[in-house]
């Protein structure tokens, strides 16, 4: 499965946010069955690599100390067995919906070193599902461009693995 870095899309709701990063991803699955939102939102929770979940508890002891916010992960059963409503203001795991189209939804956090988002944008065309992962992120002090120095590479990393694996979990 191919994943692309691309541009943030000009049709996306954080088309036209401010951010001092932001990077997009980009992948393809054939299939004719229609995705809705609440089936790509379930594959990209549980589509988290081991891994990941031992980078955020390691991260979650670090920034404690700072005063950072710390969140605990959901688990992938409570994932798939919760109903998520996924309106403005809903939590999902440890983001928040902070805004959502027929097309995209958008989740976040704010935190007092930084801000970002992930979005979620899909689009469906005969039996091509096109899935872009965008994350934009705004930087409210010099802690958060501090912080973001050694979470870029990795989040890069994190967001391209993601893609892949809700690509192969929406493909079943």
């Amino acid at each position: 499965m191919i994943v692309s870095e691309v541009d943030l899309p000009k049709n996306s709701l954080l088309a036209n946010t401010r951010h001092d990063y932001t990077d997009s991803f980009s992948g393809s699955i054939h299939t004719s069955s229609t995705i809705d939102q609440h089936q790509l939102v379930k594959a990209f929770f549980v589509s988290s690599p081991k891994w990941v979940g031992a980078l955020l508890f390691l991260r979650n002891k670090i920034v404690a100390v700072f005063g950072l916010k710390t969140g605990e992960a959901i688990s992938k059963e409570d994932i798939l067995s919760k109903d998520f409503r996924l309106q403005k203001g809903d939590a999902v795991g440890i983001f928040r919906v902070y805004d959502k189209s027929e097309d995209e939804i958008i989740f976040g956090e704010d935190d007092s070193h930084l801000n970002f988002r992930v979005s979620l944008l899909l689009t469906q065309e005969n039996t091509t599902r096109d899935l872009i992962i965008s994350t934009v992120v705004v930087f409210n002090n010099w802690l958060g461009k501090l912080y973001f120095l050694p979470v870029k590479p990795f989040h890069k990393r994190i967001v391209k693995s993601m893609l892949k694996r809700t690509l192969k979990e929406l493909k079943n």
